[in-house]
């Protein structure tokens, strides 16, 4: 059977099954607008929302989902204020700063793919973090998310940054091309980054995504809704973080349901590097909502550190945060100990 047919089945396997328990979750007949910032599936966890609805996941929770397709969170945000969309996936530190500036209805109710998919790759030579000592590190700038998240990171190894000498090169892909030029000793990049390095001769991951996030518990990205949808859309919210819910587990038990759904959607990515990915994001899916309380108290912590939040009013938890809609459906499904912590 061909990938576009195993897909459709499963589709429509998922969407009988919904309707032979009678687990429908309907309750508007207009479209449910999900406005997300990439405009094709993203190769991270992220493109658990476009898959949803190419695999009938969606339509399994009976809601009809539109994608909304806008480039960066700002513009996402401006969508969701325009009434163009019922939720937007968006950075946490743009949300807070609109809220900040009097959206204060909006709130993050789950979220698809909570961290980056940061790592520091090295030369060979640079065998364990405290290798770095001494050697050269490419960062974006100094104070840039990249330096500050990495500092934080090899600071939980025991690693103070400031002992290897820093060298600013700007985007990610210029710091993975200084790397592989021989240029800085090790840098920060995204997975993504890394995987499309054409020659990664000599060099390693010296500190992996997994590694890399429980040293900085950042959430980056959430999906956040107006309080009229809270209000208005309540069930509908449901069903979509379900739907979301349901396919981040079976991508976390299934990682070839994963490669052969972005195999379909995105052919012009190499199946190899669809099948490193997948490896890479094995304890990296929302199987509980990505909603983890200590992880967004961690990331609001880091964040009114910084330049962008200086002077800022902090806002308490329930100030941007719905915890409600995901608890029903974590109430329903149950919560999955395996990973993505479900702490209240």
């Amino acid at each position: 059977m061909s990938t576009g047919n195993l897909i459709s089945t499963l589709a429509a396997g998922v969407a009988g099954i919904a309707l032979m328990t009678g687990m429908a979750h309907a309750q508007s007949d207009e479209p449910f607008r999900l406005i997300v910032t990439h405009l094709e599936p993203p190769l991270v966890p992220n493109s658990v929302m476009d898959l949803a609805l190419e695999l009938g996941y969606f339509e399994a929770e009976d809601v009809e989902v539109e994608l909304v397709r806008v480039q960066q969170t700002p513009s996402a945000l401006a969508a969701l204020q325009a009434g163009e969309g019922e939720m937007a996936n968006v950075g946490v530190d743009a949300l807070l700063q609109i809220i900040n500036a009097g959206a204060t209805d909006f709130r993050a109710v789950n979220s698809p793919n909570k961290s980056l998919p940061f790592l520091i790759a090295a030369k060979e030579e640079i065998a364990t973090p405290a290798d770095l000592a001494g050697a050269s590190f490419g960062v974006g700038r100094v104070g840039s998310l990249d330096h500050s998240l990495s500092t934080l990171v090899l600071s939980s190894l025991g690693v103070d940054i400031d002992d290897a000498e820093l060298v600013t090169l700007g985007q990610p892909s210029v710091r993975a091309q200084a790397l592989a030029a021989g240029q800085v000793d090790a840098t920060t990049m995204s997975i993504g980054v890394w995987s499309e390095l054409p020659d990664q001769t000599g060099l390693h991951v010296l500190v992996d995504q997994d590694t890399y996030y429980e040293g900085a518990p950042v959430v980056n990205k959430v999906n956040a809704v107006p309080g009229n949808v809270l209000e208005e859309r309540p069930e509908d919210v449901e069903a979509v973080i379900r739907a979301l819910t349901r396919l981040s587990r079976d991508f976390a038990q299934d990682p070839q349901m994963w490669i052969d759904a972005m195999a379909d959607a995105r052919p012009d990515v190499d199946i190899a590097v669809l099948e490193m990915l997948a490896q890479s994001f094995a304890s990296s899916w929302s199987v509980n909502g990505g909603m983890s309380a200590s992880e967004l108290a961690y990331t609001v912590d880091w964040l009114y550190q910084t330049e962008d939040f200086a002077g800022q009013p902090r806002l308490a938890m329930e100030d941007w945060v719905a915890f409600g809609p995901l608890d029903a459906v974590l109430e329903d499904l149950g919560v999955d100990e395996t990973m993505d912590p479900a702490d209240r």
